[in-house]
C-alpha cells in the first residue's frame, strides 16, 4: 500500500488536491493510505517551499499549485 502526503496548511489548494489523490485511487481501484501534514516544520523537512506538496512513499513528486489529473492518475497508479 502506498503512502501518499500532502503537505500544507490545509488551504483550498490542499484540499482539492487530497481530494484528487482520492477520488484517483477510487477510481483506479488502488489501496492508499492519504495523509495531510501541516506542521511547518515537517513540511520544510521535505524542502517543500510552495504548497500543496504531494509525498509519494517518502518522495516528493509536487510541490505549488495543483497538480494535473495524469500527474495524480500516475502517483496511485506506479
Amino acid at each position: 500500500m502506498k503512502t501518499i502526503q500532502v503537505l500544507g496548511s490545509g488551504c483550498r489548494n490542499c484540499e482539492i488536491t487530497a481530494n484528487l489523490i482520492a477520488q484517483a485511487a477510487r477510481e483506479a481501484g488502488v489501496e492508499i493510505r492519504l495523509e495531510k501534514v501541516t506542521d511547518l516544520a515537517e513540511i520544510l523537512a521535505f524542502g517543500v517551499l510552495s504548497t500543496p506538496g504531494v509525498v509519494v512513499d517518502g518522495q516528493v513528486v509536487h510541490a505549488g499549485g495543483l497538480p494535473g489529473p495524469d500527474q495524480v492518475r500516475a502517483w496511485v497508479r506506479d
